[in-house]
């Protein structure tokens, strides 16, 4: 089958790679769609390098066209996303219910192959059947906005609060969709890309700005929600928490990015500074919410390009245009 594979940080290619076959509790999904995504550029700058060469595309929907030999849950034929984490069950976060910490984290895409390819291998209880209104192209958006509800829940939002995301990429847009359902006042969107922002005011967000210091808010916002894992976003982002507001690292950093904090003002203004790490127990709700039309997915899917142009698809991504970027093999 054809397949993107990753050999080495800074080298991908679409080349033939074996079929892959699948385990006894496993089904073989026929990919129609792959989303790109900021971890994709982490595993190519080698930041997973253990793990490469690897088949990269932890974002995929498509049919099932193989079953293991105990698979009874699924049949040829379904259409499905799949949830890319793999977690061991056995170590102390697994068993407290915190999979997403677990002590040997994989996932579909990351550590092992992934959907950027024909065909893909994935354990019969990560697949959730869609609905026949649903494109199974789109699907490919759940698993992102399976993170953004992982996000919210870490946040346990309450209502009224006045929310300002940095970001309007494909990320910053669905934080920004929850927001609206889950009783924000407001929700600000800042971005230095003012074609994204446009994409924001047209999603419905209250302001946006090039640079919160376009906005006016003087006492700050109770919930600041970096998307873009870039330090100076995130640095101007924790000083615009209000007192007793609460900072969200949802953005995907490099490993060498740091900001300062001031100590002092977290304790003074009860602050909270927390983080989201993929999914947890929110993959099933993001299928649902995106059964109900949460998202629209003309909007989010800026891209869409065959799979012999994965190379060139992570340049655009890299790059920062467009919004969701998607591969169709």
């Amino acid at each position: 089958m054809k397949a993107a594979v990753i050999e080495a940080p800074g080298k991908v290619t679409v080349t033939t790679v074996p079929d892959p076959a699948p385990g006894p509790r496993e089904v073989v999904v026929e990919v129609a769609a792959c989303g790109l995504c900021g971890t994709d550029l982490h595993i190519l700058q080698g930041e997973f390098a253990p793990t490469l060469p690897v088949v990269p595309g932890h974002e995929f929907a498509g049919v099932v066209v193989g079953l293991g030999r105990e698979v009874t849950e699924l049949a040829v034929g379904d259409r499905v996303a799949v949830d890319p984490s793999l977690y061991c069950n056995e170590c102390r976060y697994c068993r407290a219910g915190r999979n997403n910490l677990c002590d040997r984290w994989q996932a579909i895409g990351v550590t092992v192959a992934g959907g950027a390819a024909e065909f893909a291998v994935a354990p019969v209880a990560n697949c959730v059947r869609l609905p026949d209104h649903i494109e199974v192209q789109d699907a490919a958006l759940i698993e992102p906005l399976s993170c953004a509800v992982r996000g919210y829940d870490v946040l346990n939002s309450r209502l009224g609060s006045h929310v300002l995301i940095y970001g309007s990429g494909t990320m910053g847009l669905m934080m920004l969709e929850l927001a609206k359902r889950t009783g924000a006042a407001a929700v600000d969107v800042v971005d230095v890309n003012p074609e994204r922002l446009a994409t924001a005011a047209k999603l419905g967000s209250s302001r946006t700005a090039l640079s919160a210091d376009g906005l006016e808010r003087p006492g700050g916002w109770d919930v600041v929600v970096d998307a873009t894992g870039n330090a100076a976003a995130i640095q101007d982002g924790l000083d615009r928490v209000a007192k007793a507001g609460t900072f969200l690292q949802f953005g995907v950093a490099d490993y060498a990015t740091r900001v300062t904090i001031d100590p002092y003002r977290i304790y003074n203004q009860e602050i909270t500074i927390t983080g989201s790490m993929a999914v947890l127990h929110s993959y099933e709700r993001a299928a649902e919410l995106f059964a109900t039309g949460v998202l629209d997915p003309q909007v989010f899917i800026s891209h869409r390009l065959p799979l012999a142009e994965y190379p060139q698809a992570l340049e655009r991504f890299a790059a920062g245009q467009g919004r969701k970027i998607v591969v169709l093999p």
